[in-house]
Parts: structure tokens; sequence; C-alpha cells
């Protein structure tokens, strides 16, 4: 019910909810606590009033490099939440992340449900990402990539890995996995004795890059759209329980003061 709000993913949504900032009638909320009719739901000590019948809203970004995926971060870079619209009784849900050095396709919802159905592992949704290294790979190095490579967090592979050509030291892949993992394509290829000159995801699960979206440019999808998206995912949301009013999402606990932005 939170994250069909517009309030967060639902991993979120259990973080607050076992940090105990989330409660029912006074009491401290557990996951999966019910919410009926005439119920006190607060975030923070703040009302809230769950949406009802909310329709997703989504969003394509193309992320150029130099921009971070936070919302609040203290070395006081620019940050892709800065630029998106504004909006009144719901926020954005980043699905999944980009480095700061990573470009490419960014996708935002108001629905934390989509953004759970997106990032979720047990869903294995294709992210693919044109690669450029330093080199060149061999047959046994691209084999090596396919059947997995033993990393810090646990063993990764590719689901696939084509050669996209190149010249001189640099060279593609287009590369596709279903995880996403931090910084996993970049460490993949640094198993291999390989260095990323420059990474770009074109396409999350059956969305891809618009060609004519230029870095820093976004567009967001009408509603033909999202419902071809999410009979894609073969999914559908869940629809806010009749007794639930118009919503107005909490403000979140306040955090430490941000550092004050370098100016060049």
């Amino acid at each position: 019910m939170l994250a069909g709000a517009g309030l967060g993913s639902r991993r979120e949504m259990e973080q607050w909810i076992a940090a105990g900032r989330v409660s029912v009638n006074g009491a401290p909320a557990g996951v999966g606590t019910r919410v009926s009719a005439g119920d006190r739901l607060q975030v923070d000590g703040r009302p809230v009033r769950l949406k009802r019948d909310a329709a997703a809203r989504v969003l394509l970004y193309h992320k150029p490099t130099g921009e971070i995926v936070s919302r609040d971060d203290p070395e006081g870079r620019p940050e892709v939440f800065d630029k998106l619209p504004r909006l009144r009784g719901a926020k954005w849900i980043a699905v999944g992340r980009l480095d700061f050095n990573t470009s490419g396709l960014l996708i935002f919802t108001t629905s934390g449900e989509l953004a759970n159905r997106l990032m979720h592992p047990r869903h294995r949704i294709e992210r693919e990402y044109a690669v450029r290294v330093l080199g060149q790979l061999n047959e046994e190095q691209m084999q090596t990539l396919r059947t997995g490579v033993q990393l810090d967090d646990g063993t990764a592979h590719l689901d696939s890995i084509e050669d996209a050509g190149g010249q001189g030291s640099n060279h593609w892949y287009n590369v596709v996995l279903s995880e996403g993992r931090n910084r996993e394509v970049r460490r993949l290829f640094e198993a291999v004795n390989l260095k990323v000159s420059r990474l770009m995801r074109v396409r999350f699960g059956p969305i891809d890059l618009p060609s004519h979206l230029k870095r820093g440019q976004m567009r967001e999808l009408e509603e033909a759209e999202i419902s071809r998206l999410l009979a894609a995912l073969e999914f559908q949301p869940q629809a806010a329980a009749p007794e639930a009013v118009a919503a107005r999402p909490a403000r979140p606990a306040p955090s430490k003061p941000r550092r004050q932005r370098r100016r060049s």
C-alpha cells in the first residue's frame, strides 16, 4: 500500500517499517500489517492518505556521465533527480541505478509496485549495455564471462556477449545480464584483465533507449505505452483498497543538512 502510494519502492518501504517509522493506529506496523477503513496510517508521525486506482507514470531519461542517481550526495555532485519534473502527492522512483561514469537509459516511475517488478532479482529482467574496452577479448575470455566469474559478492556471468567491432585499442561489445549488482559489468571485464573505458545502458527489459533521446533529455511514456509495458511484463498493479482515500504521501524523516555544492 505504501509503495502503491508512490512513497518509494517495496524494499524501501520494508526498510521504513523495520526502522519503526510506520505506525497504524498509533502502534508500530509490521510488514504485512493490514490497513482498513478508519485506520490511522502514519510515517514519521505524519498522516498518509493512500491513493486509490492511481495510474503509474513512467519517465525515460538518457543519463549522461557525471551525474549521480541519488537525492542526497554528500560530495555535492549533480543529481539526476534535480532534473526531473516536480510531482505533487507522489515521487519519482529510480528503477535501478547507473554509476557516476555510466550513461544511458534510466527509468523512473511513480509506482513502487512497478519498480519492484522491474528490479527484483527473481524476475531476472534483462539489462543490455554497450561496452567499450581498452583491448579485445579472446574466445577464452568471452567464454569465461558467459560461464561465470567469481566476484567479491558471489559468482556472476553475462547472459550474452557479442562483438560490436572497433578500431585500434578501443573495442565495443554488446552484453546482456539479468542482475543489477553494483558496477557488475565493469567488475566482470576487470576479472578477465580488461578495463572498461565507456559503458552505456541501451535497454532495460522491454524498453529500449530511444534513438532520438539525446543525453540529458527525458520523455514520459503515454498511457498506451505504459499499458504495453505492463502487458510485456505480464504485470497487473494491485489497486488500493476501496476504503482508501486521496493520497498525500508523508515527508521523509529529517536528514542531515546537505553540504553546499562546490561551484566551478
